[in-house]
């Protein structure tokens, strides 16, 4: 597993268009919120990579899915503020380690659960925020289901502990989580008899799905194929 964020967590291209949702303050966070007149049935919860939630490419992500899947779809500032501008550094890393980010991923699944009462809630991990998606996806988490795209610092333990429905969206090219590591996530999930779906995309690097350039034809269809695949795998269940 990857101990360190490389060059390739910090590459990114803008993309086109305006966010629809707003920031609000829920459960005790700035979070952006849109789908709220899909009413609170259906929620996802997004944990952020290193850019955070005011990243608009990720809040053009949300209105996608809110628009597509008549989902309340919900992100919350798990930085606390402190997003990546340009480069990460050990202060950085040190200020949003798992014994920071963790509690607060945790509080807010928890908050969403006990005052918003979903029917189905689930969780969707870019990079960075994958890490905090996963442990909800054992026995005892919070999520219905869960997607993770392009995972960083995850590791075979954690697949190892996954009893919930989960889809890993992965590209071709990723130091942050590499094909050994891939191949051997997949035999875990079939051994483990959990629902699972993989999809693997050719001619793409880490971070496609929120950060790649849609000007290029393989990395706009594994984008738009990505938020496709988290609408159809949440519609299962």
């Amino acid at each position: 597993m990857a101990t360190y964020p490389y060059a390739c967590c910090l590459e990114r291209t803008f993309h086109e268009g305006t966010p629809k949702g707003q920031h609000k303050e829920i459960g005790g966070l700035k979070t952006y919120e849109i789908g709220a007149e899909h009413g609170n049935d259906r929620i996802i919860v997004i944990a952020t990579d290193i850019y955070g939630n005011e990243f608009k490419n990720l809040l053009l992500v949300a209105d996608e899915l809110a628009k597509q899947g008549k989902y309340r779809v919900l992100i919350p500032d798990i930085l606390k503020g402190d997003p990546v501008k340009t480069s990460v550094s050990p202060e950085w890393i040190s200020k949003h380690g798992p014994e920071v980010t963790k509690p607060i991923v945790d509080g807010f699944l928890k908050y969403v659960t006990t005052e918003l009462k979903p029917k189905a809630l689930f969780g969707i991990g870019y990079c960075f925020g994958a890490k905090y998606v996963v442990p909800h996806l054992f026995e005892d988490g919070l999520l219905t289901a869960g997607a993770i795209a392009h995972p960083s610092f995850v590791g075979l333990d954690d697949i190892k502990a996954i009893t919930k429905p989960m889809l890993l969206s992965c590209p071709e090219h990723d130091v942050m989580f590499p094909e050994d590591q891939r191949v051997a996530a997949e035999k875990i999930m079939a051994e483990n008899k959990i629902k699972y779906e993989v999809a693997l995309f050719s001619g793409v690097s880490h971070g496609y799905a929120i950060k790649g350039d849609p000007s290029i034809p393989d990395v706009k269809y594994a984008m738009t194929k990505t938020i496709n695949d988290q609408l159809f795998w949440f519609g299962r269940f």
